[in-house]
């Protein structure tokens, strides 16, 4: 039985503690001295654990999804950029017909504070939302040059679920409505430290380049030996059109001047066509009406025959004599193999009599 101690007022008190031993030999515990020096020791020799091991503070979610009648090219990209960004989520493809303002819901559902939305038009344009869900801003990008993961040969690779590093032009920092756009691409695209599905390594990083009023995004390999960037994908180019106070919707924050519409990048195409259409329509016209014209006959000019000199006249000779017909050496030969033939026929017949 454990030794019990007894309270001095009575009664049985809690067990007598035992003197804790050491595991290892069996002694009574070190004295705190001890203790700190072996710990220093060991702390020496243990391995670090994995980084994952702090807590996930940042709930950032992103919502990736499309509207109905995208092509091929357009579902490649959400994939890869599902692939891209650990943090992301998926849905099924909305309704053109519904409204924007249902997305903030769907989000909500989901449990998503960011949105990327695409959202085609025509089969063949193809427009980006990115919107901080559900009290906004947000823009609307159109999207030019694409280019995926499957499409390109880049000799480039990352871990899937790493963590980017995001590089963004000078030119963010100069004007108001790229500083806007700079944070809602930060808070999009960085993945959130200690995500459950992230790895904890940082082998590629996110560049948004601002060229020609554009926005150009790439994906690059940082390679451990130099530190040189190698290309991944995937690829494409925004070109800015507004950007909202709230999300999908509200008053206009800006509106990029330089924007041209697809609708009116065709048109012209076509008014460029045509008009060297009517061009060549228009010489020809100038040709046949040329051609209709009477020709102007100019006076013989007696100084233009100065320097000609006549050539010399031949005699004229009359043949009295019908000349010799030309032999057909061809007919010739053909008509002495028909005589050769018949006589061998004839030859062939009388010994058979």
């Amino acid at each position: 039985m454990a030794a019990t101690k007894r309270k001095r007022r009575g009664g049985l008190a809690v067990q007598a503690k035992k003197l804790k031993r050491d595991a290892k030999d069996g002694k009574l515990p070190a004295k705190p001295n001890e203790v700190s020096e072996e710990a220093a020791e060991e702390e020496k020799d243990r391995i670090p654990g994995p980084v994952c091991k702090g807590k996930w503070k940042n709930k950032e979610r992103i919502l990736i999804f499309s509207s109905r009648g995208i092509n091929f090219r357009t579902r490649h990209l959400m994939q890869d950029l599902r692939m891209l960004m650990p943090h992301s989520k998926a849905d099924t493809k909305m309704d053109r017909k519904d409204k924007l303002f249902v997305i903030n819901e769907v989000c909500e559902m989901k449990n998503c504070n960011k949105c990327i939305y695409f959202e085609a038009k025509k089969k063949q344009d193809l427009y980006m939302w990115l919107s901080n869900s559900p009290h906004g801003p947000s823009a609307k990008f159109l999207v030019q040059n694409i280019h995926t993961l499957a499409e390109l040969k880049m000799t480039g690779n990352c871990l899937k679920g790493s963590r980017p590093l995001l590089s963004f032009d000078p030119v963010f920092d100069e004007l108001p409505h790229y500083a806007l756009l700079k944070e809602l691409l930060i808070q999009i695209f960085s993945t959130p430290r200690y995500h459950p599905k992230s790895q904890p390594f940082v082998d590629h990083v996110f560049t948004f380049t601002i060229l020609d009023n554009r926005i150009w995004f790439r994906n690059f390999q940082i390679i451990e030996e130099d530190a040189a960037l190698v290309e991944i994908g995937p690829r494409f180019v925004l070109n800015l059109i507004k950007i909202f106070q709230g999300s999908f919707g509200g008053p206009t924050l800006y509106e990029n001047p330089h924007y041209q519409s697809p609708n009116m990048h065709r048109r012209v195409i076509r008014s460029i066509t045509a008009a060297k259409y009517r061009e060549k329509q228009q010489v020809k016209d100038v040709q046949k009406l040329r051609k209709k014209e009477p020709k102007t006959i100019l006076p013989h000019d007696p100084t233009a025959d100065v320097f000609v000199t006549p050539a010399e006249e031949k005699p004229v000779e009359i043949q009295w004599v019908k000349p010799e017909p030309k032999v057909d050496l061809k007919a010739r030969k053909k008509r002495i193999y028909k005589r050769q033939r018949k006589m061998k026929q004839k030859m062939s017949s009388g010994n058979a009599k």
